[in-house]
Protein backbone atom coordinates (compact mmCIF):
# COMPACT_ATOMS: atom_id res chain seq x y z
CA UNK A 1 0.00 0.00 0.00
CA UNK A 2 3.03 2.27 0.79
CA UNK A 3 4.89 1.53 -2.41
CA UNK A 4 1.51 2.29 -4.40
CA UNK A 5 1.07 5.62 -2.71
CA UNK A 6 4.84 6.26 -3.21
CA UNK A 7 4.75 5.63 -6.61
CA UNK A 8 1.49 7.59 -7.41
CA UNK A 9 3.59 10.79 -5.65
CA UNK A 10 6.14 10.12 -7.75
CA UNK A 11 4.59 10.07 -10.91
CA UNK A 12 2.45 13.07 -10.20
CA UNK A 13 5.87 14.97 -9.41
CA UNK A 14 7.22 13.71 -13.08
CA UNK A 15 4.15 15.04 -14.79
CA UNK A 16 5.10 18.61 -13.14
CA UNK A 17 8.31 18.62 -15.27
CA UNK A 18 7.84 21.32 -17.72
CA UNK A 19 10.06 23.38 -20.42
CA UNK A 20 12.07 25.85 -18.43
CA UNK A 21 11.64 29.25 -20.42
CA UNK A 22 14.94 31.35 -20.97
CA UNK A 23 15.21 34.06 -18.71
CA UNK A 24 16.54 36.73 -20.59
CA UNK A 25 15.08 35.73 -23.62
CA UNK A 26 14.66 38.11 -26.68
CA UNK A 27 12.20 39.06 -26.96
CA UNK A 28 10.55 39.64 -23.93
CA UNK A 29 7.53 37.54 -24.03
CA UNK A 30 4.35 38.32 -21.34
CA UNK A 31 1.69 35.40 -21.39
CA UNK A 32 -1.80 37.20 -20.69
CA UNK A 33 -4.60 34.52 -19.59
CA UNK A 34 -8.33 35.02 -18.88
CA UNK A 35 -9.16 32.65 -16.87
CA UNK A 36 -12.38 30.36 -17.55
CA UNK A 37 -14.53 31.24 -20.56
CA UNK A 38 -16.99 29.16 -23.09
CA UNK A 39 -18.95 26.88 -21.19
CA UNK A 40 -16.99 27.63 -17.72
CA UNK A 41 -18.48 30.47 -16.64
CA UNK A 42 -15.80 30.88 -13.00
CA UNK A 43 -17.37 32.68 -10.36
CA UNK A 44 -20.91 34.38 -11.02
CA UNK A 45 -22.49 37.31 -9.45
CA UNK A 46 -25.71 38.30 -9.44
CA UNK A 47 -25.09 40.05 -12.48
CA UNK A 48 -21.74 39.51 -14.62
CA UNK A 49 -19.88 36.29 -14.87
CA UNK A 50 -15.74 35.89 -13.72
CA UNK A 51 -14.87 35.07 -17.33
CA UNK A 52 -16.46 37.76 -18.88
CA UNK A 53 -14.64 40.13 -15.93
CA UNK A 54 -11.16 38.15 -16.97
CA UNK A 55 -11.36 38.63 -20.42
CA UNK A 56 -11.74 42.67 -20.30
CA UNK A 57 -9.38 43.26 -18.12
CA UNK A 58 -6.81 41.03 -19.95
CA UNK A 59 -7.83 42.76 -23.35
CA UNK A 60 -7.34 46.09 -21.78
CA UNK A 61 -3.84 45.01 -20.24
CA UNK A 62 -2.47 43.55 -23.67
CA UNK A 63 -3.28 46.59 -24.85
CA UNK A 64 -1.63 48.69 -22.93
CA UNK A 65 1.16 46.93 -23.41
CA UNK A 66 1.24 46.39 -26.65
CA UNK A 67 0.42 50.64 -27.39
CA UNK A 68 3.51 51.03 -24.96
CA UNK A 69 5.86 48.54 -25.03
CA UNK A 70 7.47 47.82 -28.37
CA UNK A 71 10.17 45.69 -27.25
CA UNK A 72 7.70 43.41 -25.58
CA UNK A 73 5.53 40.63 -26.97
CA UNK A 74 1.92 39.87 -25.96
CA UNK A 75 0.53 36.13 -25.88
CA UNK A 76 -3.36 35.90 -25.15
CA UNK A 77 -4.61 32.56 -24.08
CA UNK A 78 -7.92 33.37 -25.33
CA UNK A 79 -8.95 36.41 -27.28
CA UNK A 80 -12.74 35.66 -27.19
CA UNK A 81 -15.63 33.67 -24.84
CA UNK A 82 -13.80 30.08 -26.03
CA UNK A 83 -12.49 27.57 -23.20
CA UNK A 84 -9.20 26.37 -22.64
CA UNK A 85 -8.38 24.04 -20.61
CA UNK A 86 -5.07 24.11 -17.66
CA UNK A 87 -3.05 22.62 -19.31
CA UNK A 88 -3.60 24.22 -23.14
CA UNK A 89 -2.61 27.37 -21.37
CA UNK A 90 0.78 26.14 -20.14
CA UNK A 91 1.01 24.74 -23.24
CA UNK A 92 0.51 28.09 -24.93
CA UNK A 93 3.21 29.88 -22.28
CA UNK A 94 5.76 27.22 -22.82
CA UNK A 95 5.63 27.06 -26.19
CA UNK A 96 5.90 30.74 -26.96
CA UNK A 97 8.69 30.58 -24.35
CA UNK A 98 7.30 32.89 -22.35
CA UNK A 99 9.04 35.35 -20.09
CA UNK A 100 6.28 35.81 -17.80
CA UNK A 101 2.75 34.73 -16.78
CA UNK A 102 -0.46 36.64 -15.70
CA UNK A 103 -3.30 34.73 -14.65
CA UNK A 104 -6.78 36.89 -14.31
CA UNK A 105 -9.32 35.56 -12.00
CA UNK A 106 -11.66 37.05 -9.53
CA UNK A 107 -12.67 35.44 -6.25
CA UNK A 108 -15.69 34.34 -4.30
CA UNK A 109 -16.57 32.39 -1.12
CA UNK A 110 -19.13 29.90 -0.34
CA UNK A 111 -22.56 30.85 -0.17
CA UNK A 112 -23.16 30.37 3.15
CA UNK A 113 -20.54 32.32 4.31
CA UNK A 114 -22.03 35.20 6.43
CA UNK A 115 -19.28 37.73 4.87
CA UNK A 116 -20.44 36.64 1.19
CA UNK A 117 -21.72 40.21 0.43
CA UNK A 118 -18.85 41.83 2.77
CA UNK A 119 -15.34 40.63 2.06
CA UNK A 120 -13.17 42.63 -0.35
CA UNK A 121 -9.79 42.88 -1.81
CA UNK A 122 -6.92 41.79 -4.62
CA UNK A 123 -4.92 39.01 -3.65
CA UNK A 124 -1.81 37.44 -6.02
CA UNK A 125 -0.65 34.21 -5.40
CA UNK A 126 2.08 32.15 -6.42
CA UNK A 127 2.61 28.22 -7.09
CA UNK A 128 3.72 26.51 -3.52
CA UNK A 129 2.16 24.74 -0.82
CA UNK A 130 -0.88 26.59 0.46
CA UNK A 131 -0.35 27.34 5.25
CA UNK A 132 -4.56 28.44 4.92
CA UNK A 133 -7.26 26.76 4.53
CA UNK A 134 -8.57 29.70 2.56
CA UNK A 135 -5.83 29.66 0.04
CA UNK A 136 -6.47 26.23 -0.52
CA UNK A 137 -9.90 26.38 -1.46
CA UNK A 138 -8.85 28.95 -4.05
CA UNK A 139 -6.93 26.31 -5.41
CA UNK A 140 -9.21 23.83 -4.93
CA UNK A 141 -11.60 26.05 -7.39
CA UNK A 142 -9.66 27.30 -9.88
CA UNK A 143 -7.99 23.53 -10.44
CA UNK A 144 -11.56 22.11 -10.45
CA UNK A 145 -12.00 23.15 -14.05
CA UNK A 146 -9.91 20.34 -15.14
CA UNK A 147 -13.11 18.17 -14.40
CA UNK A 148 -14.76 19.66 -16.44
CA UNK A 149 -12.59 17.66 -19.48
CA UNK A 150 -14.15 13.82 -19.88
CA UNK A 151 -10.00 12.64 -19.63
CA UNK A 152 -9.20 14.95 -17.15
CA UNK A 153 -7.49 11.75 -14.41
CA UNK A 154 -5.34 10.82 -17.08
CA UNK A 155 -4.28 13.82 -18.60
CA UNK A 156 -3.81 15.37 -15.31
CA UNK A 157 -1.97 12.31 -13.99
CA UNK A 158 -4.64 11.10 -11.33
CA UNK A 159 -4.50 14.89 -9.81
CA UNK A 160 -7.38 15.18 -7.86
CA UNK A 161 -8.32 18.80 -7.57
CA UNK A 162 -10.68 18.30 -4.49
CA UNK A 163 -8.15 15.63 -2.46
CA UNK A 164 -6.02 18.13 0.10
CA UNK A 165 -3.26 15.16 -0.41
CA UNK A 166 -3.21 15.59 -3.93
CA UNK A 167 -1.68 19.40 -2.73
CA UNK A 168 1.54 17.76 -1.80
CA UNK A 169 3.28 17.35 -4.89
CA UNK A 170 3.08 21.35 -4.57
CA UNK A 171 5.35 20.98 -2.19
CA UNK A 172 7.49 18.43 -3.78
CA UNK A 173 8.02 20.55 -6.66
CA UNK A 174 10.58 22.98 -6.97
CA UNK A 175 10.29 26.03 -8.71
CA UNK A 176 13.32 27.88 -9.93
CA UNK A 177 11.40 31.29 -10.78
CA UNK A 178 9.55 31.68 -7.49
CA UNK A 179 11.80 34.73 -7.01
CA UNK A 180 10.46 36.80 -9.83
CA UNK A 181 7.21 35.51 -9.34
CA UNK A 182 7.13 36.80 -5.54
CA UNK A 183 9.04 40.04 -6.64
CA UNK A 184 6.02 40.78 -9.61
CA UNK A 185 3.36 39.58 -6.98
CA UNK A 186 4.46 42.25 -4.62
CA UNK A 187 4.35 45.02 -7.46
CA UNK A 188 1.01 43.91 -8.41
CA UNK A 189 -0.77 44.50 -5.24
CA UNK A 190 0.61 47.49 -4.45
CA UNK A 191 -0.30 48.56 -7.83
CA UNK A 192 -3.88 47.16 -7.17
CA UNK A 193 -4.11 48.61 -3.94
CA UNK A 194 -2.87 52.51 -5.53
CA UNK A 195 -3.99 52.67 -8.86
CA UNK A 196 -7.49 50.57 -8.43
CA UNK A 197 -8.34 51.21 -5.07
CA UNK A 198 -8.47 47.47 -4.06
CA UNK A 199 -8.00 46.49 -0.55
CA UNK A 200 -4.40 44.56 -0.35
CA UNK A 201 -5.11 41.10 0.74
CA UNK A 202 -1.09 40.11 -0.08
CA UNK A 203 1.18 37.74 -1.93
CA UNK A 204 -0.18 34.43 -1.33
CA UNK A 205 0.83 31.22 -2.21
CA UNK A 206 -1.11 28.06 -2.86
CA UNK A 207 -1.08 24.90 -5.51
CA UNK A 208 -2.38 26.00 -9.16
CA UNK A 209 -1.76 23.28 -11.78
CA UNK A 210 -1.59 26.49 -14.05
CA UNK A 211 1.13 28.02 -12.45
CA UNK A 212 3.14 24.40 -12.01
CA UNK A 213 3.15 23.44 -15.46
CA UNK A 214 4.27 27.12 -16.76
CA UNK A 215 8.17 27.04 -16.86
CA UNK A 216 8.51 30.82 -16.20
CA UNK A 217 7.99 33.56 -13.98
CA UNK A 218 4.29 33.24 -12.83
CA UNK A 219 1.36 34.50 -10.97
CA UNK A 220 -2.45 34.15 -10.62
CA UNK A 221 -4.37 37.37 -9.59
CA UNK A 222 -7.77 37.36 -7.77
CA UNK A 223 -8.73 40.73 -8.93
CA UNK A 224 -11.80 41.21 -6.14
CA UNK A 225 -14.74 39.07 -4.46
CA UNK A 226 -17.13 38.91 -7.33
CA UNK A 227 -19.98 38.02 -4.46
CA UNK A 228 -19.74 41.75 -2.96
CA UNK A 229 -21.98 43.35 -5.44
CA UNK A 230 -20.17 46.66 -5.12
CA UNK A 231 -17.24 44.84 -5.97
CA UNK A 232 -18.69 43.15 -8.72
CA UNK A 233 -20.33 46.61 -9.99
CA UNK A 234 -16.67 47.67 -9.83
CA UNK A 235 -15.12 44.64 -11.96
CA UNK A 236 -18.33 44.31 -14.65
CA UNK A 237 -17.76 47.93 -15.00
CA UNK A 238 -15.46 50.04 -18.29
CA UNK A 239 -13.77 52.51 -15.52
CA UNK A 240 -13.37 49.60 -13.39
CA UNK A 241 -11.98 47.31 -16.09
CA UNK A 242 -9.56 49.96 -16.91
CA UNK A 243 -8.86 50.68 -13.23
CA UNK A 244 -7.40 47.37 -13.34
CA UNK A 245 -5.50 46.63 -15.93
CA UNK A 246 -3.75 50.12 -15.71
CA UNK A 247 -2.86 48.85 -12.00
CA UNK A 248 -1.58 45.39 -13.45
CA UNK A 249 0.44 47.69 -16.41
CA UNK A 250 2.11 49.69 -13.88
CA UNK A 251 3.19 46.61 -12.02
CA UNK A 252 4.66 45.20 -15.14
CA UNK A 253 6.38 48.14 -15.98
CA UNK A 254 8.09 48.85 -13.44
CA UNK A 255 8.66 44.15 -12.89
CA UNK A 256 10.89 44.89 -16.91
CA UNK A 257 12.45 48.27 -15.34
CA UNK A 258 13.96 45.72 -12.92
CA UNK A 259 14.35 43.19 -15.53
CA UNK A 260 16.04 45.23 -18.34
CA UNK A 261 18.25 46.94 -15.54
CA UNK A 262 19.42 42.88 -14.33
CA UNK A 263 19.75 41.89 -17.94
CA UNK A 264 22.12 44.99 -18.73
CA UNK A 265 19.22 46.59 -21.53
CA UNK A 266 19.54 49.33 -18.78
CA UNK A 267 21.07 51.66 -16.44
CA UNK A 268 20.11 51.48 -13.27
CA UNK A 269 20.02 55.33 -12.47
CA UNK A 270 18.07 55.23 -8.62
CA UNK A 271 20.11 52.33 -7.87
CA UNK A 272 16.26 50.32 -8.29
CA UNK A 273 14.61 52.35 -5.58
CA UNK A 274 11.67 50.96 -6.08
CA UNK A 275 12.31 48.18 -4.66
CA UNK A 276 13.37 49.49 -1.70
CA UNK A 277 10.64 51.19 -1.06
CA UNK A 278 8.63 48.42 -1.60
CA UNK A 279 10.35 46.39 1.08
CA UNK A 280 8.17 46.12 4.39
CA UNK A 281 9.63 47.00 7.64
CA UNK A 282 9.30 45.27 10.70
CA UNK A 283 10.52 45.75 13.91
CA UNK A 284 13.55 43.31 14.86
CA UNK A 285 13.46 42.22 18.79
CA UNK A 286 16.55 42.03 21.57
CA UNK A 287 17.75 38.38 21.54
CA UNK A 288 16.27 36.09 23.70
CA UNK A 289 17.25 32.74 25.28
CA UNK A 290 18.36 30.65 21.88
CA UNK A 291 16.82 33.38 19.87
CA UNK A 292 18.07 35.88 17.14
CA UNK A 293 16.90 38.69 15.80
CA UNK A 294 14.62 38.73 13.05
CA UNK A 295 13.39 40.67 10.16
CA UNK A 296 10.28 38.72 9.21
CA UNK A 297 7.23 39.35 8.40
CA UNK A 298 3.84 37.65 9.14
CA UNK A 299 1.35 36.36 7.16
CA UNK A 300 -0.61 40.03 6.27
CA UNK A 301 2.68 41.27 4.91
CA UNK A 302 4.73 40.65 2.49
CA UNK A 303 8.22 41.91 0.47
CA UNK A 304 7.35 43.47 -2.53
CA UNK A 305 10.35 43.39 -4.00
CA UNK A 306 13.25 41.32 -3.96
CA UNK A 307 16.52 43.09 -3.06
CA UNK A 308 20.12 42.80 -5.06
CA UNK A 309 21.22 39.59 -3.34
CA UNK A 310 18.19 38.02 -3.75
CA UNK A 311 19.20 35.32 -1.17
CA UNK A 312 16.63 32.93 -0.19
CA UNK A 313 16.16 30.65 2.87
CA UNK A 314 13.61 28.94 4.81
CA UNK A 315 12.17 28.93 8.64
CA UNK A 316 9.57 26.67 10.25
CA UNK A 317 6.91 29.08 12.14
CA UNK A 318 5.69 26.95 15.09
CA UNK A 319 3.90 29.55 17.03
CA UNK A 320 2.08 32.79 17.78
CA UNK A 321 1.11 34.44 20.90
CA UNK A 322 -0.34 37.88 22.14
CA UNK A 323 3.09 38.40 24.69
CA UNK A 324 6.42 37.39 24.47
CA UNK A 325 7.07 34.06 25.48
CA UNK A 326 9.81 33.89 28.00
CA UNK A 327 12.99 31.64 27.67
CA UNK A 328 12.24 28.42 28.97
CA UNK A 329 8.39 28.86 28.71
CA UNK A 330 6.52 25.89 28.92
CA UNK A 331 4.56 27.13 25.79
CA UNK A 332 7.54 26.80 24.06
CA UNK A 333 7.65 23.13 24.26
CA UNK A 334 11.39 22.51 24.90
CA UNK A 335 12.29 24.16 21.76
CA UNK A 336 15.57 26.44 22.86
CA UNK A 337 17.10 27.24 18.93
CA UNK A 338 14.15 29.71 17.48
CA UNK A 339 13.82 33.44 16.26
CA UNK A 340 11.23 35.77 17.54
CA UNK A 341 9.92 38.87 16.75
CA UNK A 342 7.16 41.08 17.23
CA UNK A 343 4.81 42.14 14.48
CA UNK A 344 1.84 44.43 15.24
CA UNK A 345 -0.29 42.62 18.21
CA UNK A 346 1.65 39.37 18.22
CA UNK A 347 5.01 37.70 18.55
CA UNK A 348 5.63 35.16 16.16
CA UNK A 349 8.58 31.84 16.73
CA UNK A 350 10.49 30.36 13.81
CA UNK A 351 13.55 28.03 13.92
CA UNK A 352 16.51 30.11 12.49
CA UNK A 353 17.50 29.93 8.74
CA UNK A 354 17.46 27.03 6.83
CA UNK A 355 19.12 26.96 3.72
CA UNK A 356 17.24 24.77 1.46
CA UNK A 357 13.95 23.43 1.25
CA UNK A 358 15.34 19.68 2.16
CA UNK A 359 16.76 21.17 5.38
CA UNK A 360 13.36 22.73 6.57
CA UNK A 361 11.00 19.20 5.64
CA UNK A 362 13.62 17.80 8.15
CA UNK A 363 13.10 20.58 10.86
CA UNK A 364 9.00 20.99 9.79
CA UNK A 365 9.44 17.16 10.78
CA UNK A 366 10.69 17.56 14.34
CA UNK A 367 8.67 21.00 15.10
CA UNK A 368 5.21 18.85 13.85
CA UNK A 369 6.11 17.05 17.18
CA UNK A 370 5.62 19.48 19.30
CA UNK A 371 3.57 21.91 17.11
CA UNK A 372 1.09 19.83 14.70
CA UNK A 373 -0.02 23.05 12.82
CA UNK A 374 3.53 24.47 12.31
CA UNK A 375 4.23 25.01 8.38
CA UNK A 376 7.34 26.56 6.13
CA UNK A 377 7.84 30.19 5.49
CA UNK A 378 10.00 31.35 2.69
CA UNK A 379 12.70 34.22 3.36
CA UNK A 380 14.48 36.40 1.06
CA UNK A 381 17.31 38.98 2.21
CA UNK A 382 15.33 38.68 5.62
CA UNK A 383 11.80 39.31 4.43
CA UNK A 384 9.10 36.87 4.65
CA UNK A 385 7.48 36.16 1.68
CA UNK A 386 3.66 34.58 1.74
Amino acid sequence: MLRSIFLHIIYMCVCLIVPVAAWGADPFVVVLDAGHGGHDPGTIGSKAKEKDINLGVVLKLGGLIEKSDKDVKVVYTRKGDYFKTLQERSDIANNAKGSLFISVHVNSVDKKARNRTTIHGAATYTLGLHRSAENLAVAKRENAVMMLEDDYSERYCGFDPNSTESYIIFELNQNKHLDQSIDFAGRVQKELHSTASRTDNGVRQAGFWVLAKTGMPAVLVELDFICNPTSEAFMASESGQKKLAQAIYNAFKDYKRSYDIASGKKKDKKSDEKSRNNKVDVESTPKASGAVPSGDTDASSVQSGVSASGKRCYRVQFMTSPSRVSAGSTKLRGVSDYVEYRDGKLWKYTSPDLPDMQAARRSLAQLRKKFPDAFIITVVDGQRVR
